[in-house]
């Protein structure tokens, strides 16, 4: 049962595009996401992430054609967001409220929603439940944040740049929490950021967008066999050069290249090839001379 919960698609989308009047925030993509994964969703500010998450959430317009979870978002967007919990900034609670009366709102609304095991987190982290939310530090509004996703019985859980603001140590727990408390194979997890170094470690799969174009999508397995990078000095540079770099960076007299589709094997008269982190990958395909990997699957 979970190998075919697995080989399903979380999301199919062929032709998702969205416009706002001559602004093409989304180009026309098709792509799949799988079921069972953390999907880092990487782009740089108005790159189109927010916009391909309102897509996929039902809370745009769009052009093509989407399927989330089997369900188009536009047209089934109640009974879709029964299985799915939407995080877009820890500092969005309303700050007028109790903490204990905006459990009840929530339940009210969210059939998947568990009062219960809301309080209990809460309770556990020592906040007292009659607090307002304006009354809370960082950490403490993190904490509430949490209780509430985690208390969301959903199949995917969206995160919209939801550390922003926060020191490392509240962005590390909330993260922790996250992959103890909620993920495993059968649901998913979808976080836009431009924390990529900090995230990577937790990913399995990476999207990038570049000016409403997605670049690259693809599982970090399959970025890590097919892009590689070498440090190569001046010595080797016309080499190097000569055999199709997608970018270059030079630095303290030693100049790193990036390569794909090439291996090991094919690099070892340049040095030791290695593994390209997402930030310098990032980098290299939203330079001017990257070229796009939207096929890498």
């Amino acid at each position: 049962m979970t190998e075919e919960i697995q080989s399903k698609p979380l999301i199919i989308a062929s032709n998702l595009a969205k416009s706002y009047g001559a602004k093409q925030a989304l180009k026309p993509s098709s792509f799949e996401i799988p079921t069972g994964q953390i999907v880092g969703i990487i782009g740089a500010n108005g790159a189109g992430k927010s916009t391909l998450l309102n897509c996929i959430l039902g809370l745009s317009e769009f052009d093509g054609q989407i399927l989330v979870m089997g369900q188009n978002p536009l047209q089934n967007r109640a009974q879709l967001m029964n299985d799915v919990c939407f995080i877009a900034d820890v500092a969005t609670l309303p700050k007028w409220a109790r903490i204990d009366e905006l459990l009840s709102w929530l339940s009210d609304i969210h059939p998947n929603f568990s009062i219960e095991k809301a309080k209990k987190r809460i309770i556990d982290a020592k906040i007292p439940l009659k607090n307002k939310v304006k009354t809370l530090s960082k950490g403490m509004m993190v904490q509430v944040h949490l209780a509430i996703a985690l208390a969301i019985d959903a199949k995917l859980l969206v995160l919209d740049e939801p550390t922003l603001g926060l020191d490392i140590i509240n962005r590390h727990a909330f993260y922790d929490a996250i992959l103890q408390d909620f993920f495993d194979e059968t649901r998913t997890i979808l976080v836009t950021t431009h924390q990529i170094d900090e995230i990577e470690p937790i990913l399995s799969h990476a999207m990038f967008i570049k000016n409403g174009e997605i670049t690259l999508n693809a599982s970090l397995d399959d970025i890590s066999d097919k892009f590689l990078c070498v440090d190569v000095g001046d010595d080797l540079k016309i080499k190097a050069q000569s055999m199709g770099p997608i970018y270059s960076r030079s630095l303290m007299g030693r100049t790193t290249y990036v390569y794909n589709n090439q291996t090991n094997d094919s690099l070892a008269s340049l040095g030791d090839a290695r593994r390209v982190s997402l930030a310098d990958l990032f980098v290299a395909l939203a330079s001017d001379g990257g070229e796009n990997a939207s096929g890498t699957n």
